[in-house]
């Protein structure tokens, strides 16, 4: 029998976030978390309602507000100016590059350079080459895939190197090399984020009993729920700490749960782990695998994955890398978003987080060991393929 497709709440949150908050069209949201539009379309008329509490006004501090309204004022004076600068500009927007350089030329002392480059999608220093000397052709497409590159760049949070940048570019109609890729990368001064070093959460320091490694490192599976990796991190804010449980699937690299709190306890991991096995709903003898955090060896825990019909797995004391998927995607988060951001308070992370997880993580950012599919989209077209019996 068909199963129906279901969507997490948090899921639904971040879509129509992409919808109300953000300006997205309802065609460009669906596509960019690859859901139905008629679905996100049902989403955001229940949220205009008032029925959900996602993009809830009131909910934003009078600070937040007069922030939002600062930010607005500037962007409304930037768009003023860039709507002059197309008035002006004679329908040279659908033109060549060629003929934007000779528009900016006529209006560069009336207009910042800067502001015209981005109106009209080019670079400064290929303006500026070309106010010296007439670009080749080949110059001229170079051009064109700085801004590409410029635009992945950005939607990829900066996180993308030339190897996961050129399956993007190549989905958008622009086939290049990775050394021509990483050339114009360094032309633009393009940088993905540093990586940090982060640190152990758990306490293994107890006499609870433990369960045997039955991973060992071999993170193999053939199918997804057949092993899922489990781990807690922490994140700073303006209140104390935030604390993130997590659950993830090593076969399609997917966050299957999670959950945060003010307090690193046994409900918070059992929290994470109700949310993964009511999304999913593995199969009975599924690999549960975690470090020796008494967490997880709590009796009310342990007995939670018995319900579950899941084998208990642990990894070996002091060893990270019995657990490294969920050390995987804990650096990924950090490098990609924690470390680059402070937090005022608890919620604003916790909003933060789960936009990465539900809108970026699980549903955008390529994984090269995916053959450079998005997790959740990885998971869906795995399900839709024939099974052997």
């Amino acid at each position: 029998m068909k199963r129906i497709k279901t969507y997490t709440p948090e899921l639904r949150e971040e879509a129509v976030k992409l919808v109300l908050t953000q300006g997205l069209t309802l065609e460009d949201a669906a596509a960019r978390i690859a859901i139905p539009k008629g679905t996100l379309a049902n989403w955001v008329s229940t949220a205009k309602r008032g029925t959900t509490p996602c993009a809830a006004p009131g909910s934003r501090t009078v600070p937040e507000l007069e922030a939002e309204n600062a930010k607005l004022r500037r962007e409304l004076a930037e768009a003023r100016v860039e709507r002059d600068i197309v008035k002006l500009s004679g329908g040279v927007l659908c033109a060549g590059v060629a003929a934007k350089y000779a528009v900016m030329k006529t209006m560069r002392l009336h207009y910042p350079i800067a502001v015209m480059c981005r109106v009209f999608g080019v670079s400064r220093s290929g303006y500026y080459a070309w106010a010296k000397g007439t670009l080749s052709p080949r110059a001229q497409a170079d051009e064109r895939l700085k801004v590409a590159i410029k635009a992945v760049h950005t939607q990829s949070r900066e996180t993308y190197g030339p190897l996961r940048m050129q399956p993007e570019l190549a989905e958008q109609g622009f086939e290049a090399g990775r050394d021509r890729i990483a050339r114009l990368r360094r032309e633009l001064d393009l940088r993905c984020k540093q990586k940090r070093k982060f640190k152990a959460t758990t306490n293994s320091n107890h006499d609870l009993p433990v369960a045997d490694n039955l991973l060992k490192q071999k993170f193999v599976p053939t199918r997804p729920n057949e092993a899922w990796v489990t781990d807690i991190t922490y994140i700073q804010t303006g209140e104390g700490w935030l604390y993130l449980a997590g659950v993830k699937d090593v076969f399609t690299c997917e966050i299957v749960g999670y959950a945060m709190g003010d307090r690193m306890t046994q409900a918070l991991t059992a929290q994470a782990l109700w949310r993964a096995a009511t999304n999913k709903r593995p199969a009975p003898g599924l690999i549960h695998h975690s470090d020796r955090g008494s967490q997880y060896c709590a009796h009310d825990y342990r007995k939670l994955v018995e319900q579950f019909g899941m084998q208990a797995s642990m990894s070996r004391k002091g060893n990270c890398y019995d657990n490294a998927p969920m050390e995987s995607f804990w650096g990924s988060l950090k490098n990609e978003l924690v470390h680059h951001q402070r937090y005022a308070t608890r919620a604003d992370a916790q909003s933060a987080i789960q936009e990465y997880i539900e809108s970026f993580y699980n549903r955008q950012r390529r994984h090269s060991r995916l053959g450079n599919i998005p997790p959740a989209l990885f998971a869906e077209f795995f399900s839709k393929q024939p099974q052997a019996a």
